[in-house]
């Protein structure tokens, strides 16, 4: 073999090769398996094309293990899977495409080994390995994707213009293996890039996205979202990110390029976690600056309000998107509107009642909330960065003393609504909600203990100012 596979995956490739061998048929190993074996990647899943039909293929290697793994087939694509243990293998014929201008979706017709390596998107992906007789094993480059693996570079097989016109998605996945890869776009292919943005516009909005989720999970995100932002990609599938970019100076005062900020916060928080939506939220945590920004005289420029404005936002950008209405979303929200609270306590005295505050409105979003914080101090004074920490993390300390003391964090009260309706035969109304606001307040403010009796205490007080009587 000319790649390194796993005993695992070397059974699983001899059986393929029996199966074809079979039906007189051939077949490689092709794609991203292959790209990532020489990379010393791990991978879950890989590509087998034959020179046949690859439906009747799949079915003749399900046919080879016990239990037998069902396979799922589509004949309209001429496509088959089968899954191994969790291995994924997906079966095709060798196929060459024709494009029409106005869609991505090819007219498909068989071809050779070779015509379908043309017609992969880059070199690094269009290597074989041979599963047949002699030449098993053996890599198959006609493009010389190995050299550009070597030197770290993405390039198309084809004109860079055709491939891109072809299927404009291509654009985005090349700035995502640049940004997971950590490659070079090669001069050609990057002004085809250019050249061809506006064809981004017949690929489907979940397409879209999910690509823009792949680059958001790399590594260092900002490899690929500068790439999206300098080839104009950004500007059509996510202009209220653009509207971040530049700096306006006015009397010899300007602020930061609030784009570029957003990226090194981005690659800040992906240095902490993985989590998808803690990364969107740094994405969108000043997203409403621009709508916001002011300048002040004297003063210099403000953005006042833009977590709100930006927390707004977020449902909107989600719904356009196509980003899932739910949780998540709320969740993304909510770290957005409260971003600035944690840095603001640093520049206080800090009371118990605000630290109270902080912990009931963030509940279990609390040490996301705090990772976002200091993932936003990007300043490149190092003093600067240095103190803002130091005060962040009495912050943290503070946070953890009134958390363990009053148990605020996820606080549900001691008296509930239902409790008030019932201890003076009350419908819903205003004046439960204000006797239950009231208990509430008093004790994020520490007038109360959080307690039941400090809080019943505190409603048949306040019943009596509203000339309550309890229920008999």
């Amino acid at each position: 073999m000319d790649i390194n596979c796993t005993e695992k995956e070397l059974f699983l490739l001899k059986k393929i090769a029996h199966a074809a061998s079979d039906l007189q048929m051939p077949c490689y190993v092709i794609g991203g398996f292959v790209r990532d074996k020489l990379l010393s990647r791990a991978t879950k899943d890989a590509d087998i094309v034959c020179v046949g039909d690859g439906i009747t293929l799949a079915h003749r290697v399900a046919e080879r293990f016990q239990p037998k793994p069902s396979v799922a087939f589509y004949k309209t694509f001429g496509t088959a899977s089968i899954k191994i243990d969790e291995f994924e293998i997906e079966f095709v014929g060798a196929r060459k495409e024709s494009y029409r201008y106005h869609s991505r979706n090819p007219e498909v017709e068989p071809g050779t080994l070779e015509e379908d390596q043309l017609r992969r998107d880059f070199t690094i992906n269009a290597m074989a390995i041979s599963l047949n007789g002699d030449q098993y094993g053996k890599l198959i480059d006609p493009f010389d994707g190995l050299g550009d693996l070597q030197h770290g570079i993405i390039r198309t097989p084809l004109e860079p213009a055709q491939t891109f016109s072809d299927d404009p998605l291509r654009m985005l996945r090349a700035i995502r293996f640049a940004a997971q890869l950590g490659f070079t776009i090669e001069e050609k292919t990057w002004e085809g890039i250019c050249l061809n943005v506006e064809r981004i516009k017949i690929i489907s909005q979940e397409r879209i996205t999910e690509e823009f989720n792949k680059i958001l999970l790399s590594k260092k995100p900002s490899v690929g979202l500068d790439l999206l932002y300098t080839s104009g990609l950004m500007h059509i599938i996510f202009p209220q990110m653009v509207d971040l970019a530049g700096a306006e100076y006015i009397d010899g005062k300007g602020h930061k390029d609030n784009f570029y900020h957003t990226l090194q916060v981005v690659d800040n928080i992906s240095q902490h976690t993985n989590d998808l939506w803690l990364r969107w939220a740094a994405v969108l945590h000043d997203i409403g600056k621009p709508a916001t920004k002011k300048f002040e005289k004297g003063h210099g420029w403000t953005f006042h309000g833009h977590e709100v404005v930006g927390g707004r936002m977020v449902p909107r950008i989600f719904t356009r998107l196509k980003l899932p209405q739910n949780e998540k979303m709320k969740y993304v929200r909510k770290l957005v509107e409260l971003h600035l609270r944690p840095i603001s306590l640093t520049k206080e005295n800090i009371t118990d009642s605000a630290i109270r505050r902080l912990l009931f409105d963030a509940g279990d979003d609390i040490d996301d909330l705090m990772s976002l914080c200091s993932a936003d101090i990007t300043s490149k004074n190092k003093f600067k960065v240095k103190r803002y920490l130091e005060n962040f993390n009495l912050v943290r300390e503070r946070l953890h003393e009134v958390e363990e003391k009053d148990r605020i964090r996820n606080w549900q009260p001691p008296i509930t609504g239902e409790m008030i309706m019932e201890a003076f035969n009350l419908p819903p109304g205003r004046l439960v909600g204000e006797i239950k606001n009231a208990i509430r307040e008093a004790i994020l403010d520490g007038e109360i203990e959080n307690n039941y009796d400090s809080a019943y205490g505190l409603m048949m007080k306040k019943a009596a100012e509203f000339n309550l009587q309890p229920a008999q």
